[in-house]
């Protein structure tokens, strides 16, 4: 080997350990649990790709559903200065992170699923990621008129009739809600939509209660928008040989092998990929590109939002041509801004109740 090998050899030896001695270091912080086949396991799954993908070391913190100690961990966590970000989720860690996040300057944060005020106090540490879940949801809800309208389609009683469960009464949890009604009243502007929240998210016995209701009711579909709550939305949709939608992972992969009968009664999932976005801002913040002090907002054309395909929903769609030529015109016009689709977020009660009013 001549020296100028050796010098290259030496040089990316070096390079290689340097890289894997120095990984990048990441807390993400649950204000929940995992295992809710929903929000936060997608959040999980995308530090999982951050570890496998780039050199990363992660670190989960489940910190229940308990608002008290959501703040004092943060402050725990920052105090540290060991970790190059630091990630919390929701809009309930709005507060939190804003008095918190300036007291540690030299940290980095990344608050998904939420918007920041940047002119209250310094944050020019923080990077925050919005979702366009009103989209997805308008697809899912125009899928879900689409199937309830149709006589050919299994399980369906053609009676223009659907559902959605929220987790709680929230900004977020509306936006998906009148997605949805939007979308379905885009097909079908004589469409009923039952809107029902649990109030909590993770009690599926009291998502199959309220999803048996609205099936008793005439709902063809119900569309999940409650996490854990929600999940009890899939047995009840065997039990009443109707349709459920998944939301923000993919629920037929969820239940493929724990519960497959579900997968038969699952028409798609609306994803709403935190995971994928998370993985997205890491590869940024490792090019030094990640823009600290702003406002990100992700949707369709992100691919970071959108209808779950996978063989259960290809599957449905070859045998429903017609609900999937509709479909695929409706997002090609989403993608066009030919369609705008209104938002709960930083509307008026009065404004948000009117439109799920509208559906009734």
């Amino acid at each position: 080997m001549n020296k100028k090998s050796v010098v290259v050899l030496i040089i990316v030896i070096m390079f290689g350990c340097f890289s894997f001695a120095n990984p990048l270091k990441i807390a993400c912080l649950i204000n929940g649990e995992l295992g809710d086949k929903s929000f936060f396991d997608s959040a999980a799954k995308g530090l999982q790709m951050i570890e496998q993908q780039l050199v990363a070391q992660t670190k989960i913190v489940e910190m229940q559903y308990n608002t008290a100690v959501w703040e004092p961990t943060l402050d725990d966590i920052s105090s540290l200065g060991y970790y190059d970000i630091i990630i919390v989720g929701t809009w309930p860690m709005v507060d939190p992170i804003t008095r918190i996040a300036h007291y540690y300057p030299e940290n980095h944060y990344i608050l998904y699923d939420a918007k920041l005020d940047f002119s209250k106090g310094d944050l020019n540490n923080v990077y925050a990621i919005s979702y366009k879940q009103n989209e997805g949801s308008f697809l899912a809800g125009a899928l879900a008129a689409l199937v309830s309208g149709s006589k050919d389609v299994k399980y369906t009683k053609d009676t223009n009739t659907i559902g959605v469960l929220g987790g709680v009464d929230s900004p977020i949890v509306n936006d998906f809600i009148i997605g949805y009604i939007k979308g379905a009243q885009y097909v079908n502007k004589n469409i009923k939509v039952f809107v029902s929240y649990a109030g909590v998210w993770n009690d599926p016995v009291k998502g199959k209660e309220l999803a048996n209701v609205m099936y008793q009711n005439g709902a063809d579909v119900i569309f999940n928008v409650a996490a854990n709550t929600g999940n009890g939305i899939y047995p009840a949709a065997v039990e009443h040989n109707a349709w459920a939608i998944g939301v923000d992972s993919d629920a037929h992969l969820l239940f493929e092998d724990s519960h497959p009968e579900f997968n038969e009664h699952i028409l798609t999932s609306m994803l709403k990929d935190i995971g994928l976005s998370l993985f997205k801002a890491a590869e940024l913040y490792q090019t030094g590109k990640l823009g600290f002090g702003s406002n990100c907002v992700m949707g369709i054309k992100e691919e970071v939002i959108g209808l779950a395909h996978n063989e259960y929903f290809n599957r449905f769609l070859n045998e429903n041509p017609k609900i999937a030529n509709q479909l695929q015109t409706i997002k090609e016009r989403l993608l066009n801004s030919q369609i705008t689709v209104p938002s709960a977020i930083g509307k008026s009660t009065q404004e948000i109740y009117g439109i799920i009013n509208s559906a009734n």
